[in-house]
């Protein structure tokens, strides 16, 4: 077996939904109720894009380097009503 390790990405929209995504993987996404299940949720579909790439012949991303970067912006005054 082949271990692979992706990037994965989780925010909350606006309804408290938590979604995450591979970016390596294009159009790989999902989400779920909770972080543990939307964690659950985008390792079965990593799981499934790697299967069916590989079953169609195509290759499996890698991604090459991972940086984080940290900005610091100034705060937008809020407006009066």
């Amino acid at each position: 077996m082949v271990r692979y390790k992706f990037t994965v990405v989780v925010e909350r929209d606006e309804d408290g939904m938590y979604v995450a995504s591979a970016p390596a993987i294009q159009g790989c996404y999902t989400q779920g109720d909770t972080y543990a299940e939307a964690m659950k949720n985008i390792r079965d579909a990593i799981k499934l894009s790697i299967e069916a790439r590989k079953q169609m012949g195509e290759q499996i991303p890698i991604e090459q380097a991972i940086e984080e970067v940290e900005i610091i912006a100034k705060a937008t005054p809020s407006k009066a009503c």
